[in-house]
């Protein structure tokens, strides 16, 4: 009961923090996506990029969030605000399940069905754009998924170098020794990470099973 007097009275803040963090997260999964699903068809197109493409996102996975921040600190430009820093960062942790989403939905099309999209005179583009990313969006979605949910709770670092975000309320609780702070950026973090995780759930349920 405590606990939640405690969030009613400081609901102002956590909802301005749950906007800086969801902001975070959905520009960071753009950037994402953006490059990891092109990189994804870039090797299923040419399977000699899978060992440095894969390598280097699997690189970037194992180096620790902060190490990772500090790393790209001094980067011109990109050091020059937290938010950019963080975006760029956070970006860098969900490339790998979206790459080897992609490339595991392309590779699983059965390879009949792009014979059959050849004989009908489809380009290579147009069975790319056609016939294996439409049919492979549950696979990639499922990939995407798990890098959000990874991101969400990822991002809660990102307080440490001023980007802001729930993680704000997790480094003032511990450096005060007070749970009920910490918990006020740890509860909505989760909430905000089963909420993406359900919804992409249901909509890639949806793709599996169209009614």
């Amino acid at each position: 009961m405590r606990l939640l007097h405690f969030f009613l009275a400081h609901h102002d803040e956590i909802l301005q923090a749950s906007a800086e963090h969801l902001w975070l997260v959905v520009i960071s999964m753009l950037l994402a996506i953006v490059i990891g699903v092109p990189l994804g068809i870039a090797v299923t197109r040419r399977p000699w990029l899978s060992k440095p493409i894969l390598g280097s996102a699997n690189v970037a996975e194992t180096i620790p969030s902060l190490a990772l921040f500090g790393f790209l600190l001094p980067v011109p430009w990109l050091g020059a605000r937290a938010d950019r820093l963080a975006i760029v960062a956070l970006a860098m942790y969900a490339l790998l399940p979206i790459i080897r989403n992609t490339v595991a939905g392309i590779q699983g099309v059965d390879a009949s069905v792009r014979d059959a999209a050849r004989a009908m005179g489809m380009t290579g583009r147009q069975v790319l754009l056609r016939v294996e990313l439409p049919l492979s969006l549950p696979v990639l979605l499922a990939g995407i998924r798990v890098a959000t949910v990874w991101t969400v709770g990822i991002a809660t670092i990102a307080a440490a170098i001023g980007a802001g975000g729930l993680g704000e309320f997790i480094f003032r609780g511990l450096a005060m020794v007070d749970n009920r702070v910490i918990l006020e950026g740890a509860i909505p973090a989760a909430i905000l990470a089963l909420a993406a995780d359900v919804g992409f759930g249901l909509l890639e349920h949806r793709l599996r099973h169209p009614q």
